[in-house]
């Protein structure tokens, strides 16, 4: 009796150990044409990352131009507005398809904004700002050169 217990107990952890892998830290990707990893999203889910992703290059857009105004409210007001806050509104279904470099790449993105904004009101140092918003961009240019979405089939 006990064995058979064990077998069990032994099978429900490696199915476990699976699905751990496989929605963790694999994700729902392929290998594209181009050599980018491929996340395989539904319609919707494309949709709320380029938002997101949109939601960036506007917030980016923003902060130069506080930059340039030397307006350390209105940059900080831009990068808190895609912050870690933002990530309450994703979807487990659609965490669970991204792999787990990706995840880590777009939390420090959030947390990059959420610093600079810190940093805008502490130091008000646009020179800072920009140093930080150059860092922050690798995050963008990273994730364009390794990754591309594609629609389920």
């Amino acid at each position: 009796m006990c064995k058979k217990c064990w077998f069990f107990v032994i099978v429900l952890i490696i199915i476990l150990s699976g699905f751990t892998y496989k929605f963790i830290f694999q994700g729902s990707v392929k290998m594209s044409n181009d050599s980018r990893l491929a996340i395989q999203l539904e319609p919707q889910e494309k949709d709320l990352v380029l938002f997101e992703m949109r939601a960036f290059l506007v917030a980016i857009q923003q902060i130069t131009n506080g930059i340039i105004k030397q307006d350390m409210q209105a940059i900080a007001e831009s990068a808190r507005k895609v912050g870690l806050t933002t990530q309450r509104n994703v979807p487990g279904s659609l965490i669970g398809k991204l792999p787990i470099a990706f995840k880590k790449m777009g939390m420090d993105t959030h947390m990059k904004f959420d610093a600079l904004a810190l940093d805008a009101i502490d130091l008000g140092d646009s020179e800072h700002t920009l140093s930080q918003l150059n860092i922050l961009m690798q995050n963008c240019v990273a994730c364009h050169a390794g990754y591309k979405f594609e629609l389920t089939k």
